[in-house]
């Protein structure tokens, strides 16, 4: 398997969203129209000029009146794409995966608008969207280029906290082993890495997971 890794250490997450406005500025992307609706979070959720959103959801403390969840969300690049399988049932090498594991939407999306609902339902975190502005769907391409030239993606490179951290994957579940063992010393025993098995992105929490994200 080998290749590329993401670690989020929730627990250092300080929601600046550094990652996210580092994301655009570097994809060149538009800011999206939103209003306020009660949440700092923003936009409401990812979408075709959005490939990476820090989400805050509230909720109530026994210690405090409330407590805030900070979740950066993108693309977990997985091990095995459950979007490339469908779009695989409609037409071959739309979607591909490089050398280092980075799932890519080629051009050949272009020709799916109309299977671009089915496409986002098989995700399980309903991560892809159609992009109205290169019509096609999109999501985080792990900023292979980048990556391709040594250099860190835009959003790992930076967050200031050490929340979001990149790098091979013998390194990165190393350091995902220790921040665990660590969190779980701080926060009474909870602690745990979501999907290890099944993704490039490995997700640090200390609470249910539904605290953190939308949960089918």
């Amino acid at each position: 398997m080998a290749g590329k890794f993401f670690f989020i250490d929730t627990t250092r997450c300080t929601a600046c969203r550094g990652c996210q406005i580092a994301c655009k500025q570097y994809k060149k992307h538009s800011v999206t129209k939103t209003k306020q609706y009660g949440s700092y979070q923003n936009p409401l959720d990812l979408d075709g000029n959005t490939f990476r959103l820090v989400r805050f959801s509230e909720h109530p403390s026994k210690q405090n009146s409330m407590v805030w969840y900070f979740f950066t969300e993108a693309c977990r690049h997985c091990l095995k794409p459950a979007c490339k399988k469908k779009v695989d049932q409609i037409t071959k090498d739309a979607i591909i995966v490089n050398d280092f594991g980075a799932v890519l939407y080629t051009d050949k999306m272009k020709e799916l608008e109309k299977s671009s609902k089915a496409i986002k339902q098989s995700c399980p975190w309903s991560i892809p969207n159609w992009s109205k502005e290169e019509k096609k769907m999109v999501k985080c391409n792990m900023c292979y280029d980048r990556v391709e030239a040594g250099l860190l993606p835009a959003c790992a490179k930076a967050c200031p906290t050490g929340a979001l951290n990149f790098g091979e994957e013998a390194e990165i579940k190393k350091l995902a082993k220790e921040r665990l063992a660590a969190a779980k010393k701080k926060f009474g025993g909870r602690g745990e890495i979501l999907d290890i098995e099944d993704v490039r992105a490995l997700y640090l929490i200390t609470d249910v997971q539904a605290k953190y994200r939308p949960v089918a």
